[in-house]
């Protein structure tokens, strides 16, 4: 036996058989370049939380973006960018949005089309550095929606969808010979679990094993598979229809292994058909926990863990021959009351009647961030499934599929649900990386999407005129305005350009192009996506059809939307986001207000009569510029960098002509400027009175559109009866949600009390909190009242 020393851990894991020789084993070696892989390829994650898990079509979804380290849970304040995207049943987008994430959190809402149609669908939340991990480990969660404009989808004719039998080998394979265990998945043709018995046959149809599928339509069945034998699953549910499905052959030889938990989570893992030393490498969220080499005896080689001493959540057991990883096997173990951010919540009354003040009060025991919805339990909201932080982050974020019913594997301490919590084990693939890349020697590949670390990632593409990527190409950049933002960029081998803009907020004219006065006119630029491509997820579980009991909520719901349109709130006010309302170049040499001076009919009479630092020279090919730097006194050569509102002119003919009436303010830079990687005679910029160019004749070939940058966040508004008046309003109030604040800051045991005031909507009332601690402690917890018609 060997173990080499590397956390808490080492003290709970022991192995048998005791006292091995050993040769040299490479143990030692592979937590060390595990930890070295982690810090390369950093682990983010983020949990969206939606105001509610179901809507009807117009109404607004709310958001709440938690951005964390995949390893601890910590709120990480690396990106500044959420990507949220709304995907149908086809895994295509119906809704997008830029989200701005600031201190490890951002907010905004999507409005629900009234067009769309009734279903499932999912919302899923990125940021650019997580597009490096693929599609299966975004965020993704389902949400009802559905059209009371349109008639109830009937249930569909003909037969039913085709279920579906999953059959997945503990370790990775089945060998011949050697005591197997497999994981079951039944679901229905809509990617729900179902409940139902059956059989495994041998081509002679003898029954060699059985197994039930509960929880989620998970089970397990053992086999020892003989050589040349071939096995089929059988499954009957409970409608009659029979479903087989063959199990892949058994490997002739390779590595068996099986994970066995006895009372007080003491764990013992077997792995069978083993000549030589094995390595066990225990680690969750690309942390090591331990690592341990065993001797096998007569084949064998058995680690025993104490489950109590591994991180809550997943846990992956790597098992090694030599450099080469041949079996895993991944164990969840539900987080305890201490591992969890402890909240407290109430509400000052049980019941309240119509346009009455709630007051809750909320605490939590640690410092957190945290968001809060109040809504109404209808049918359509108490039948859609919604997850919490820690369910998500402990457990349905390092899996790959979709997790029915996350919560309840953290919710249920009971055997049957630490049972259910195995067989999900049993059905995951079994590496989040490639071991390869672990194990590489050197420095990983440069990420294809790097982290948007100061703002949004603007990128595109210049071709030639015949398609061809043209690299060396520069590139400009506007967002004209009264606060303009500019930039340039060098064009890469492959024709990409990327341009860092920090405070882009809203819908705004940007301008692209490369310089009409050079060669460079030829090139054409393409603006690229930020989002990311569709599919590559999961679908959500399709919406079985309507049951005729949720009548009245769909009614109620469509009255609800109809109140909408003809009673709109006031218009949401827009919260001020940050920005910089100097320009890129800071404070200029020399500013001038044109109002203070005389007015004169040209922009040539104004820079001749006072503008000292910009001498105008007139040439074969009409005017230029020639800067004065003052700093070392002597004229600059070429042509400065000449703006107006943000947008580079390259022409000086043209500004030449400009009706300098519509310029309100110059400045100057009188020095050599560097931007980016291009150096600039200095700096004349214009600016006219509006930000809105006046008019000014833009560049034909250039790319042109109203572009919308990050979301800017709105407040959410519900109305206040605080008067005889107020409450006396012939004005419907038909809220379904009641109450939402994505924005709280919670210190340690210090309760707040937040109000608002019900509607006429009688009914009960389900209060939500999501909270994560500064520590990375996540913590959820839920209540309800009532609103009854009078008190």
């Amino acid at each position: 036996m060997r173990l080499f020393p590397l956390s808490p851990l080492l003290a709970a894991l022991s192995l048998l058989p005791p006292g091995a020789a050993w040769a040299q084993a490479p143990a030692d070696s592979l937590a060390p370049q595990l930890r070295r892989y982690a810090r390369q390829t950093l682990t983010e994650q983020l949990f969206v939380h939606p105001d509610r898990p179901a809507y009807a079509a117009g109404e607004t979804m709310w958001l709440k973006v938690y951005a964390v380290d995949g390893t601890a849970h910590r709120p990480l304040a690396m990106s500044k960018v959420a990507y949220v995207e709304l995907m149908d049943a086809s895994q295509h987008p119906v809704l997008q949005a830029k989200l701005a994430l600031r201190g490890a959190v951002g907010q905004g809402a999507l409005a629900l089309p009234p067009e769309l149609s009734t279903g499932r669908y999912v919302l899923r939340a990125y940021t650019n550095w997580m597009k490096n991990a693929g599609p299966a480990f975004y965020f993704q969660a389902p949400i009802t929606i559905v059209n009371t404009w349109q008639p109830t989808p009937p249930a569909a004719a003909g037969p039913a969808p085709t279920a579906g039998v999953g059959l997945y080998p503990e370790g990775g394979q089945l060998v011949v010979g050697l005591p197997g265990r497999m994981g079951v998945q039944l679901t229905d043709g809509q990617g729900r679990g179902l409940v139902a018995t059956g059989t495994v046959a041998d081509e002679r149809g003898t029954i060699v094993a059985t197994f039930q599928t509960r929880k989620a339509g998970l089970g397990r069945f053992e086999l020892t598979p003989a050589a040349g034998a071939k096995y089929v699953a059988t499954v009957r549910l409970p409608g009659g229809q029979v479903l087989s499905q063959p199990l892949l052959p058994a490997a002739p030889q390779g590595y068996a292994l099986q994970l066995q938990e006895s009372g007080n989570e003491q764990l013992t893992l077997e792995v069978r058909g083993a000549t030589e030393p094995l390595h066990l490498l225990t680690h969750g969220g690309q942390q090591v926990a331990a690592v341990a080499s065993a001797m096998p005896t007569n084949g064998l080689a058995v680690f025993r863990v104490d489950g109590r001493q591994l991180r809550p959540g997943i846990t992956h057991f790597t098992v090694f021959s030599g450099r080469r990883p041949v079996a895993e096997r991944l164990y969840f173990r539900r987080p305890t009351r201490a591992e969890t951010l402890t909240l407290a919540a109430t509400a000052d009354q049980a019941a309240y009647g119509p346009r009455q003040p709630v007051a809750l009060r909320l605490a939590a025991a640690a410092p957190a961030q945290a968001s809060l919805a109040v809504y109404r339990l209808d049918s359509l909201a108490a039948g859609a499934p919604a997850a919490d932080i820690a369910s998500y982050l402990l457990l349905a974020a390092d899996l790959p599929g979709y997790v029915e019913d996350a919560g309840y594997y953290c919710r249920d301490s009971s055997a049957a649900a630490r049972r259910a919590a195995d067989n999900l084990m049993l059905t995951q693939g079994w590496r989040r990386f490639r071991w390869d890349d672990v194990l590489a020697s050197g420095p990983p590949p440069p990420p294809a999407y790097p982290p948007e670390l100061n703002g949004y990632l603007l990128q595109a593409r210049v071709s030639a005129p015949g398609g061809a990527p043209r690299p060396g190409t520069v590139t400009y950049l506007s967002l004209p305005g009264r606060a303009f933002q500019f930039a340039n960029a060098l064009s890469q081998a492959d024709g990409r350009v990327q341009f860092e803009l920090p405070d882009f907020y809203g819908l705004r004219k940007l301008v692209l192009q490369t310089n009409s006065a050079t060669a460079d006119s030829t090139a054409r630029v393409e603006l690229l996506s930020p989002f990311a491509a569709a599919g590559g997820g999961w679908a959500a579980p399709g919406l079985a059809p309507l049951p005729a009991r949720w009548a009245a909520s769909l009614s109620e719901r469509h009255l609800l939307v109809q109140a909408l349109t003809a009673y709109p709130a006031p218009a949401p006010q827009l919260r001020p986001v940050p920005g910089d309302t100097v320009a890129f170049y800071g404070k200029p040499s020399e500013q001038f207000f044109l109002d203070d001076y005389t007015r004169f009919p040209t922009v040539e009479d104004v820079l001749r009569e006072y503008v000292p630092a910009v001498l105008v020279r007139k040439r074969r090919d009409g005017f230029h510029f020639v800067v004065i730097d003052r700093p070392r006194h002597l004229n600059l050569q070429e042509n400065p960098l000449t703006l107006l509102d943000g947008l580079p002119i390259f022409n000086i003919n043209q500004i030449m002509s400009f009706d300098p009436l519509k310029i309100k303010r110059l400045d100057v830079m009188a020095s050599r400027y560097f931007l980016g990687s291009q150096l600039y005679e200095g700096v004349v910029s214009f600016a006219t009175y509006q930000g809105d160019l006046g008019g000014f004749p833009l560049n034909p070939k250039a790319l042109i559109e109203e572009y919308e940058g990050l979301q800017v966040p709105r407040e959410f508004y519900a109305p206040r009866y605080e008067t005889a008046a107020q409450q006396q309003s012939r004005l419907p109030d038909l809220r379904h949600l009641l109450y939402w604040n994505p924005d709280l800051r919670l210190p340690p045991n210090s309760p707040q009390t937040l109000n608002f005031y019900t509607s006429d909507q009688p009914g009960r009332y389900l209060v939500v909190v999501q909270a994560l601690s500064a520590s990375g402690q996540p913590g959820s917890t839920s209540f309800t009242f009532d609103v009854k018609p009078t008190l």
